[in-house]
């Protein structure tokens, strides 16, 4: 037996081992991606006829069931094994955001919805679900979880990331890896953590753009995730971003992909390029002349695979390392880490997909659906409420249901799941990188005063034909209140101006003792959306319609309730003012109609939190609660005025927030330890009850502020969190465990460091909600690693002095 095919060795020796028996043709092979389009398998032996190193299965929607898709893996794998000298088999890899994207899989809700559930529980039940009906396809890499930290609504991937802030990032994206990494059943499927580095700070709010950040930010803050999903969840794969940092193109960038990745941060694993992103390197950044210099420009600069498909690591750039005008060892090193992930998946030992026999037992198991409705229910933030809020059902005898997403189930979904990719059949151009599904058929007609394609019926149809099990919200309010007579209007579009259908709605508003209106825009993917991958926007407000039906309908003194969809928060200062509750439910997915009227009846008490700070409108961007000291809301200079002349400072909603059916107080604060000479662990504790009349669960959060320093510092930070059920009248005793290496920054010297001073810890419900705090003085310089860490507090919930339930994060 040939060495690197003994399974008893480790992946690196058994990557040397082939390495050195490979042909150069072969080796190239191994740095390119291809992407299959069903019907035209003859391009595989065409363009890669020595084996590739990855395929895409974005083309695995098409089919009906995940038995085609095992099929098509199958077939496709074993034409590149045959391609390929040694039998090298390819890494297939998918979309993992929301779900797997196909027909029978269940999909979950957006990033920003999970960020609003702070659940890392939830999140590694989700990655260990898509991870299992990955291996199940034979898939090893999936490209989530979306470690971007958020701070612009305007921006159309707003909706992908977890929020604002690092730290809840970092848990619930270390939660979801880890949970990925788990299945070890069949294949070993590896996560790639999206998008490296700095992505979401594009100026503008535009995709793809040119960033600057300062280092030291760049580390603290866009790094961080990245860095605790390395430590703590044994991070393999990552993408660089599209955009450049300081001026450097990321996909092409020494100094991040592999000085600052993988000699500081310690990453040890594979990188593969956005779609398209080696080529744009040439064709829209310009830093490389020609196609062979972009795509040594990316291997050169650490970059391992380019996707999707060859185009610049092609005959041309294999001539420059024939030739000898480029050292062979920039290849190797490439293909090092290819063989070494193949290894590492299991590859060499099972190349394939289940079989049919095993296939579905393995894909599906019991209980997927309730994860996908428990995680729609918690995704949710109650933003107001006047007391309308759980409906009385016998209250109401004629309820009036309007809006764009009520009757629609497709609105309930967001980009990244199965139903945003299936619009690609419809749509007149696509958004995303590297993906060509736009139809050309003559019907471009667009909204009104919006350059937003007019949605087309079949797509509803198709929603309904590939996902039967699905109901609307209009279909489940009157499931639920089947005494009451529910009506329905469309009322208004997602966006644009139009105003015709106003009457007809605002007729039934008034006749009704309960109107329910459904507000946002429409978070997908190609030209019939209005928010996305590239699809950025100046208004993070309601669109034009809505807002100027809300005005007309304030004139109607009917009880109001809003449901808010999209992959941005709701801010409208008509709806604050006129509806009697808002519900923020972003796009729930599969379960999303039912979560909602579990909520709005009193079935499931709110406990979602916002994972971003919501400005008053698109002049306050980019706005975080975690700005520097002396800034933002926190400018405190000596001027007149403390307040835009037309806004004030202060967000609409601040990070953290969100609403409840019953109250909760915090009592007890106790830190063991008031003064900190070393890196050990400080306890916080505090006693948590519910003081209201409904069971439900607060989301603690733990903030920290460090009050002088060297350097400029955030004016405050989460630290950690913990979700606390209980009960009407429970206490429960909650103890934080905090590092004070998790505390440390970059100081002036460039070293890791937390300096000695005064540091105060709080508790609250929000970051504007604090019930408690104490302080702390460090007593002396803690020289922090930048790798080992800590990077969010752990949590134990105490349930009597006597027993303990310990709930890690």
């Amino acid at each position: 037996m040939k060495k690197y095919m003994d399974s008893t060795l480790c992946p690196k020796e058994r990557a040397k081992d082939l390495l050195e028996q490979m042909s150069l043709d072969e080796k190239m092979g191994q740095i390119t991606g291809f992407m299959p389009v069903p019907g035209e398998m003859g391009q595989l032996e065409m363009e890669h006829p020595h084996g590739v190193g990855a395929v895409s299965c974005l083309w695995m929607m098409g089919f009906d069931s995940i038995e085609e898709a095992a099929d098509f893996q199958r077939n496709i794998q074993k034409q590149v094994m045959e391609l390929s000298e040694h039998h090298i088999p390819a890494v297939f890899h998918l979309e993992g955001l929301s779900g797997v994207l196909l027909r029978e899989a269940p999909n979950f809700p957006s990033g920003i919805g999970r960020g609003a559930a702070w659940d890392p529980g939830l999140e590694y039940e989700i990655g260990s679900l898509i991870g299992r009906e990955a291996a199940a396809l034979g898939v090893t890499q999936v490209f989530a979880p979306v470690l971007d930290v958020t701070r612009d609504a305007r921006f159309g991937r707003h909706g992908e990331s977890y929020g604002e802030d690092p730290v809840l990032v970092s848990a619930l994206g270390c939660a979801y890896a880890k949970g990925i990494h788990d299945n070890r059943t069949y294949l070993k499927p590896e996560s790639v953590a999206k998008h490296f580095l700095g992505y979401h700070a594009s100026p503008n709010g535009i995709h793809a753009t040119s960033v600057n950040i300062t280092e030291r930010e760049l580390r603290e803050i866009y790094a961080k995730p990245f860095q605790a999903a390395i430590s703590k969840a044994d991070l393999r794969g990552i993408m660089p971003a599209y955009s450049a940092v300081n001026g450097e193109p990321i996909t092409g960038s020494k100094s991040y992909l592999t000085d600052l990745l993988r000699t500081e941060m310690g990453f040890d694993g594979l990188t593969v390029s956005d779609y398209t992103a080696v080529w744009e390197m040439y064709d829209r950044q310009k830093v490389a002349a020609s196609l062979k210099e972009a795509g040594l420009r990316a291997l050169k600069a650490g970059m391992d695979i380019e996707l999707p498909n060859c185009r610049c690591c092609g005959e041309e750039l294999k001539e420059m390392f024939a030739s000898g005008k480029e050292k062979i060892e920039v290849l190797d090193r490439a293909v090092m880490d290819i063989l070494e992930a193949k290894f590492r998946m299991g590859l060499f030992e099972n190349p394939f997909a289940a079989e049919t026999g095993s296939l579905r037992k393995m894909f599906h198991k019991e209980g997927e659906g309730e994860l996908s409705l428990l995680a729609a229910q918690e995704s949710m933030v109650l933003l107001k409420n006047d007391g309308i809020l759980p409906l009385k059902k016998e209250k109401y005898r004629k309820i009036a249901v309007i809006g764009y997403h009520a009757d629609k189930i497709h609105a309930l979904f967001g980009g990244y799941t199965y139903l945003s990719f299936a619009e690609g059949l419809f749509i007149a151009k696509n958004t995303m990188a590297g993906v060509d599904t736009g139809v050309t058929d003559g019907n471009t007609e667009t909204y009104p005063d919006s350059i937003v394609q007019k949605e087309k019926p079949e797509i509803e149809a198709q929603a309904r034909k590939a996902k039967p099990q699905i109901k609307s919200l209009l279909e489940v309010i009157k499931d639920n209140f089947n005494e009451a007579e529910v009506a329905y209007e469309p009322g208004y579009d997602f966006i644009g101006t139009d105003t015709s259908c106003f009457a007809q709605a605002l007729k039934l508003a008034a006749e009704a003792d309960l109107i329910i209106l459904t507000l946002g825009g429409k978070y997908g993917t190609g030209s019939m959306s209005s928010m996305g991958e590239g699809i950025d926007n100046t208004n993070i407000n309601l669109p034009e319609c809505q807002e100027l039906f809300l005005k007309e309908l304030s004139s109607i003194n009917t009880p109001k309730v809003a449901i808010h969809f999209d992959g941005r928060p709701i801010s409208s200062d008509s709806a604050q003012d006129i509806m009697n509750a808002i519900l923020e439910a972003w796009t729930p997915a599969d379960r999303g109609a039912e979560a909602v009227v579990n909520i709005l009846t009193g079935k499931y008490n709110p406990c979602g939190k916002l994972p971003v700070t919501v400005a008053y409108n698109a002049g306050q961007e980019p706005i975080y609660y975690n700005h520097p000291n002396g800034s933002s809301w926190h400018q405190n200079t000596k001027s007149a005025f403390k307040r835009y002349v037309d806004l004030p400072h202060e967000p609409r909603y601040c990070f953290g927030y969100g609403l409840s059916y019953t109250e909760y107080s915090y009592c007890c604060m106790e830190i063991d330890r008031k003064e900190i000479k070393g890196n050990q662990p400080i306890h916080i504790s505090a006693v948590i009850k519910n003081i209201g009349s409904w069971d439900g669960v607060e989301i603690v959060q733990l903030y920290v502020q460090d009050r002088s320093a060297s350097v400029l510092r955030p004016n405050m930070e989460l630290a950690g969190f913990v979700r606390v059920p209980l009960k009407i009248g429970e206490s429960r005793k909650i103890i934080f465990s905090l590092w004070p290496d998790q505390l440390g920054y970059i100081c002036p010297d460039k070293n890791w460091i937390l300096e000695a001073g005064e540091v105060e810890i709080l508790l609250g419900s929000s970051s504007e909600d604090i019930r408690l705090h104490e302080s702390v003085r460090v007593m002396l310089d803690i020289p922090v690693e930048e790798k080992s860490r800590k990077f969010y507090a752990s949590a134990e919930i105490l349930k009597t002095p006597e027993g303990r339930s310990t709930d890690e994060m």
